[in-house]
């Protein structure tokens, strides 16, 4: 047996950093495929691929026509359709996979949480009387904003939304994390915030988080859908075990 060749699926801190410390032990073979979504690509210290499969299927050949042995989900926990389709073509396949799921915000004393199941149920839970909403979902799914159009929002994201959405109260702001805890109440104090829209994603953009609960603000949190059939881990390190696991003895061989 070669090499092994890893596909990780990726758009997450986590999916960087774990290639990165798998290129630094140089003893498999690595390509980072990523959606394409955002046009302000990071550098990235492995091949890379841009842009979709084209469905479960699609995925399933591109995996076995390139031999590869483990796949590595670590998309956004949002990002639903290519995860179901990486399950679908590792069981179809019968190739290895692992599921590397940053853990979940947990409530906390002084967080003022309204758990809701997707941004357009969120927007419809802000009520009839205008607010001042920190839409902080990125621009997908910016668009649901527009069923409410009485409220101020403020929206971020990496990339422009476009189009602008058809609303007369709205602000952007173009930025990429992570943010610093003074530098979110800032902006929670600068745009009169009174409530964010929010999903439960994890990881380091939790300061707005942080800053809610300081300023006694609400927050609608979009849960994630339910957990991949994949085996999950939720640190790097974990995934790096993993892969020894599977891969130890090829790897030692060096072959």
């Amino acid at each position: 047996m070669g090499r092994p060749r890893i596909l990780i699926l990726g758009g997450t801190s986590e999916a960087r950093l774990l290639a990165e410390a798998l290129a630094a032990r140089d003893d498999c073979d690595i390509l980072l495929s990523l959606a394409g979504r955002t046009e302000k690509q990071a550098a990235q210290p492995v091949p890379v691929r841009i842009g979709g499969f084209g469905g479960a299927m699609a995925l399933a050949d591109f995996l076995t026509t390139g031999g590869y042995g483990l796949v590595i989900d670590a998309t956004h926990p949002f990002a639903e359709r290519i995860s179901a389709n990486a399950a679908f073509a590792v069981e179809t396949t019968g190739i290895a996979a692992i599921a590397l799921r940053r853990p979940e915000w947990q409530r906390l004393p002084g967080d003022r949480w309204q758990d809701v199941q997707s941004i357009p149920a969120a927007i419809a839970a802000l009520g009839p009387s205008p607010r001042h909403v920190f839409l902080a979902t990125g621009r997908q799914g910016a668009h649901h904003a527009e069923a409410a159009p009485q409220h101020f929002y403020l929206i971020r994201s990496v990339d422009p939304v476009d189009p602008p959405l058809a609303l007369v109260d709205v602000n952007y702001v173009l930025d990429r994390g992570p943010f610093t805890l003074e530098g979110e109440c800032a902006l929670l104090r600068q745009h009169h915030i009174d409530v964010i829209i929010a999903k439960n994603s994890g990881g380091a953009t939790y300061a707005k988080i942080e800053a809610a609960r300081l300023l006694g603000i609400e927050v609608m949190m979009v849960a994630r859908a339910p957990a991949s059939t994949l085996t999950v881990v939720e640190t790097v390190e974990a995934a790096l075990a993993a892969i020894d696991h599977l891969f130890s003895p090829v790897m030692k061989r060096g072959v």
